[in-house]
């Protein structure tokens, strides 16, 4: 199985930002808004999926039918790409929404919440060389703690987001610095595990989270 992630925050504090050391060539990035990534480069290194689906390392949609084929895409056929991102996952459901906003009733709600749970069970089922960073918004909850920005509360009631997967990442800005949070407090809905990183507060680069992973999860222990 793939080793899934998620790193969640508020808008602008370092999310897409912590893509640009990743090797683009084993890359692979899923753009739900297609907005412009804020690093120097990108439109080098990341370019469209060609419509063989046999080049490019870029894609751009909303839809959850065009993600998941672009998925398995990777999964099958491009066998090359070590690491999968997905920026800004939250936004699958508010697109969703939105395009739905002049429904009646409370049932958009469940197959807004189905379908974001469908995508989430389907990408720790992929390869195990593949890394995959779910990125997405996070807002507090009813005791003011940070987790997962999500559509109506089916999400939140019946499926934990968080629990889920073995690492949840937070966002922190301080003055000035942009850092990851590795372990969770009053305040943050964070978690790692125990012993992969020697500090609480990590640089907010993902190539070094990755390879923080690669020597943990292969670390050969004398028994």
């Amino acid at each position: 199985m793939s080793n899934t992630s998620i790193v969640m925050g508020e808008s602008g504090t370092g999310k897409s930002t912590s893509i640009r050391n990743l090797n683009p060539k084993e890359t692979f990035i899923i753009n739900v808004m297609n907005k412009p990534l804020p690093f120097r480069g990108y439109k080098q290194n990341y370019v469209r999926l060609s419509s063989d689906g046999a080049d490019g390392n870029y894609y751009s949609s909303d839809s959850y039918d065009n993600i998941s084929r672009v998925i398995k895409l990777i999964e099958l056929k491009r066998t090359e790409i070590k690491t999968l991102i997905i920026d800004d996952f939250q936004y699958l459901m508010a697109s969703e929404f939105m395009s739905r906003a002049l429904e009646r009733g409370y049932d958009k709600f469940s197959e807004i919440g189905k379908h974001a749970f469908d995508l989430l069970k389907l990408l720790p089922t992929l390869r195990d060389d593949l890394d995959i960073f779910i990125l997405t918004h996070s807002e507090p909850n009813e005791n003011g703690k940070m987790k997962i920005k999500t559509i109506g509360k089916m999400l939140d009631e019946k499926i934990t987001i968080e629990g889920m997967y073995s690492m949840v990442l937070q966002t922190e800005l301080m003055n000035g610095n942009y850092s990851f949070i590795t372990q969770g407090d009053a305040r943050h809905i964070a978690k790692s595990p125990m012993g992969m990183f020697e500090d609480r507060n990590i640089p907010n680069d993902l190539a070094f989270v990755k390879s923080k992973m690669d020597q943990y999860y292969n670390e050969d222990i004398a028994i």
